[in-house]
This record gives structure tokens, C-alpha cells and sequence, in this order.
């Protein structure tokens, strides 16, 4: 056994915060590669092994397709879905030593709860056995996942209740977004505008770039699963889910769209090369009647694989008959709009990099962003903002960063797609006072415990990794890995 764990991931916890109200109820058959499977360990937590045939069947119900296959073999993805199984495992151990128990009473009002499985705006046992049916889980599977998810959410609230926030942190919390500051500032978009891109630019971007502008088209074939047709009534019920299951269980087991068309009378229609805008190979746009309807069909992967789609609570096997590549033109309009993006974004990175500079080595003063401004012929402009919500050509985001900055002090400001970039000067900042029995100062104090709840979950973290020693085979998980 090798000790890895720690190179995939320094946090189980974490790890399952996300996973606490969405299940992966899709499963997905891995073929013949993973029939039968070995008993081999892959991992072990303390005494618990997690057996070979375990964490496939995990992977299973991942609902991975063929592209993301090859991710998982180049990038090192099997190990980090492993350290998150194992995250799930951690929890699950500890839930148990903690001995948080759900009674079937809970279970049971938490399922005729769920909006999910409601009709005619109340709970439906019909509706509940087609999920269970067309996820292909029994009532034990669903009711233990469900079971094991409210344990986890009992376990959060635990950890975080009975926090007692200081007044000065709530007011700190409260100061980051009540500020009236007085700044001046320079939008640095006219400095990138007076950047022209070159012909021989898009040219030397499109030739680096190549297998980027390709175009994929799809062969599709597709038919409606009529129930009039499959049980002789409109409405679907159990008799017609349980015949859709069996047709899944068909197309698993390699059965031709034909067959299952001529047992139930049933129309093939065919999309005969078309690409994700529903245009074919010539750019003519096919008819089609339904745009969400057709971008889940084209969303399948696997060629040659016979699959189910449910839309509109309507259900469509679709196969992918063949899939190619076409290469487009730089003179495509959409490919020059795609190069001239990049080549802006790479024209404001190098210049903000030159800007940072400026900043960081020279302490960049008041005069330094005015002489800035006047060398490179941008206005200076003022402005006072009052608090987060001020209506100004700031976003949210950019906003709190100005409140960041301290006063006489200047910062280069940028957004995550570089779309608005501004130098700021922070002239002067005054705070505003809140009173604790305001509801104001309540949503400020439950977001200061939820930052500081955070705090004692990254605690409570490093406490099972201590708690709980894993070994991973790595020998086993290469050879997992090799079966892709």
C-alpha cells in the first residue's frame, strides 16, 4: 500500500459539502472492459477497504463519455475521483461513530417533501416510482442515499450552530460593503482599443490554433417512444416505464434501433449531418421543431451507442450513427471574431502586467496614475461611491476591490475576463454605523458566522485526516486506469 492520498487532495471534507444535496442518480455502463471486475484493494481507511469492483461501480454512475475517458487517463482524474469517494467514505465513518440516526418517519417526510416527485401540487407515488424506474434505482438504494445526505446536513449544522459572533466582526463584515470612498480613476479601455490587430496576427494566431476551428457534425438518428403505440394508451404508467427500462436494458445489451423499432411499430427519423447550430454541412438550417429537445440529442457522445432521452417527460432513443470533423476558414466570420478575442485578451494582459509593474517597483503615487493618464491621453475621472449597491459603470466585483484598496494608495482593478480593467486612487473612505437590532446588522451577522463556520469545518477537516489513516494501492488504481 502507498500512502498517496495527499497529492490528490489535502481535504475530504471539502470534498462532500458540494455533493450534499445533489445525488448522481444516472448510471452509466462502462462495458466490457469492467464486466465482472476484481476484488483487488484500491484503497483502505484504516481497516475499511474499498474493494476494485466498489469504486468502479462509483465510476459508474458518473455518467463519464469518451472524451472525458481520455481526460481521465492524461490529467490524473481518476485520482482525484477517488480521493472524493473516499472524502464520501471518510464522512460515512464518521456519521456512524457519531451515531446520527434517521427514522423512517423523517425519511419518509423528507421524500413526500420533495417537489420533485409532486403532482397536481402534492406528492405522488406514481411520479415517485417513474424516478426510481427511469433512474434505475430500487426504493433501498434511493431511500439509503437520501438517508445519508440528511446525515451529512445534520452533521453541518451541528458543527455550526451555537456560534457567537463579536460585534466587531459583524461591523467588520458590514464595513466591507458600507463604505462612502472618494476615488479618482482612469478606464483603461480606450488604451487598448488604440491596439490594431494585424492581418498577420490572425493569421499566426489561426496557424497556432488550428485544431481549435473545427466544426463537429453529427449523423443522428432518433425516434419518439409512443406510448399509444408501446401500451396502447396516451398516459403513460409503471407498465410503459418498466417497457422503456427493458429497451435501455436492450440498447445496453447492443440491440439495434431497427429491432426495437419493428417491436413496437415505431418511426426512425434521421438529422443527416448537422452541427450544434442545427446548420449541415453546406450552412443550410434543417428543420427541426423543438431547439432544447435538439441540443440534448446532439449532446450525446457515444458513436454507435443506442440512448434514451427524456424531454418534456416524453422519452427518445437516439443513436449517433457517425461523427466527423470539418475544418473551418480564417476568412469564417465566426473564427476572425474568435482570434480577434484572444488577441485582445493577450494585448490586456501584457499591458497590465506592465502596468502591475509600474505599481509594485515605483510606489505609484496620485501623480505617478495623473502623468500615466495624461501620457497616454486617458481622462482622469472622480467618483464617490456609497456603499456596494451605489449605481455607478463599477460592477459588484470591481467594487468590492475598490473597497479593498486603502486610502492614498493605488491599485490596478481587473475583472475575471479582463473585460473592464481601471487604475484606482482610494482618495478617502468614511464608514457608515449599524445598530444591532436592525435586520441589517442580522444579515451581516449570519454572514460573518458563515465565514467563521467555515473556519471550524477547515478545522474539523484536519481533524479527520488525522483521525482516519489511508493507503491507496497505487498499483490497482494504475491498472483501473489502464482499463479506459
Amino acid at each position: 500500500m502507498i500512502s498517496k492520498i495527499k497529492e490528490y487532495s489535502k481535504s475530504f471534507f471539502v470534498k462532500v459539502l458540494v455533493g450534499i444535496i445533489t445525488l448522481p442518480f444516472i448510471f452509466w455502463g462502462m462495458g466490457d472492459i469492467f464486466s465482472g471486475g476484481s476484488q483487488n484493494v484500491v484503497a483502505k481507511i484504516d481497516s475499511e477497504k474499498i474493494s476494485t469492483q466498489e469504486f468502479i461501480n462509483y465510476v459508474r454512475m458518473l455518467n463519464i463519455n469518451e472524451k472525458d475517458r481520455e481526460k481521465i487517463i492524461n490529467n490524473n482524474i481518476l485520482e482525484k475521483i477517488l480521493s472524493s469517494y473516499i472524502g464520501n467514505k471518510v464522512l460515512e465513518l464518521e456519521l456512524n461513530d457519531l451515531r446520527l440516526i434517521i427514522s423512517n418517519k423523517s425519511l419518509k417526510n423528507i421524500i413526500i417533501n420533495d417537489k420533485t416527485f409532486f403532482k397536481d401540487n402534492a406528492f405522488s407515488r406514481t411520479e415517485y416510482e417513474k424516478f426510481l424506474i427511469t433512474s434505475n434505482l430500487s426504493a433501498p438504494q434511493f431511500e439509503e442515499n437520501i438517508a445519508q445526505q440528511e446525515k451529512k446536513r445534520q452533521l453541518l449544522e451541528y458543527l455550526s450552530n451555537g456560534i457567537k459572533i463579536p460585534k466587531f466582526i459583524t461591523e467588520r463584515e458590514f464595513n466591507k460593503e458600507n463604505q462612502i470612498k472618494e476615488i479618482k480613476y482612469i478606464n483603461l479601455s480606450n488604451l487598448y482599443k488604440k491596439k490594431e490587430i494585424s492581418k498577420n496576427q490572425l493569421v499566426d494566431a489561426y496557424n497556432k490554433n488550428k485544431s481549435f476551428f473545427k466544426e463537429t457534425f453529427k449523423e443522428i438518428k432518433y425516434l419518439y417512444l409512443d406510448p399509444e403505440l408501446i401500451i396502447g394508451s396516451e398516459s403513460p404508467n409503471e407498465k410503459f416505464f418498466k417497457i422503456i427500462n427493458k429497451i435501455e436494458n436492450d440498447a445496453l445489451d447492443g440491440k439495434q434501433m431497427d429491432a426495437i423499432r419493428k417491436n413496437y411499430n415505431l418511426t426512425i427519423k434521421s438529422l443527416n449531418y448537422v452541427n450544434s447550430q442545427q446548420q449541415d454541412t453546406k450552412g443550410e438550417k434543417i428543420s427541426f421543431n423543438d431547439n432544447k429537445l435538439f441540443e440534448k440529442i446532439y449532446s450525446l457522445q457515444e458513436k454507435g451507442q443506442v440512448e434514451i432521452v427524456n424531454h418534456k417527460n416524453k422519452y427518445y432513443l437516439v443513436k449517433i450513427s457517425n461523427i466527423i470533423e470539418k475544418e473551418k476558414n480564417i476568412d469564417d466570420p465566426d473564427v476572425i471574431k474568435l482570434l480577434e478575442a484572444q488577441l485582445n485578451i493577450e494585448n490586456k494582459i501584457k499591458e497590465n502586467i506592465e502596468i502591475a509593474k509600474l505599481i509594485t517597483a515605483n510606489n505609484f503615487s496620485e501623480q505617478d496614475m495623473i502623468a500615466f493618464g495624461k501620457k497616454n491621453s486617458l481622462e482622469i475621472k472622480t467618483e464617490t461611491l456609497n456603499g456596494l449597491n451605489t449605481k455607478s459603470i463599477f460592477t459588484k466585483g470591481i467594487k468590492k476591490r475598490i473597497f479593498e484598496t486603502s486610502d492614498n494608495e493605488v491599485n490596478l482593478i481587473t475583472d475575471n475576463n479582463l473585460e473592464n480593467n481601471y487604475i484606482i486612487f482610494s482618495k478617502n473612505t468614511k464608514y457608515r454605523s449599524v445598530k444591532p437590532s436592525t435586520k441589517e446588522y442580522q444579515t451581516f451577522e449570519k454572514r460573518a458566522k458563515l465565514n467563521l463556520s467555515d473556519n471550524i469545518f477547515n478545522k474539523y477537516d484536519q481533524n479527520l485526516n488525522k483521525k482516519y489513516k489511508v493507503n491507496i494501492n497505487q498499483k490497482t488504481l494504475d491498472r483501473i486506469k489502464d482499463s479506459f
